[in-house]
């Protein structure tokens, strides 16, 4: 069997999904699934999201970041493919 491709995309989750929590339990998530990135608060109140995996691995993610943690309350995720930041595991930032 071959190598499964990576791909890397950028997801900006908006809602309440600044002060519950949010990044760490992003990082947890994303650290278990294996894939590498970061995560970080942006100015504008949502989270951006920069993970590299399996494109199976990222929909899990996806699918996730639609919940959140429990505290959140998410309105939308956005995703678009951009290139690895070259991470070698996933970090707050």
């Amino acid at each position: 069997m071959g190598e499964v491709a990576e791909a890397c995309y950028q997801f900006r989750v908006r809602g309440q999904v600044q002060g519950v929590l949010f990044r760490a339990s992003t990082e947890e998530r994303a650290s278990a699934l294996g894939l590498r990135g970061w995560v970080e608060n942006r100015a504008d109140g949502s989270v951006s999201v920069v993970a590299c995996g399996s494109e199976q691995t990222l929909e899990v993610l996806s699918e996730w970041l639609w919940m959140g943690p429990e505290a959140a309350r998410v309105d939308s995720v956005e995703a678009e493919p951009v290139a690895d930041p070259g991470n070698s595991d996933f970090s707050i930032v």
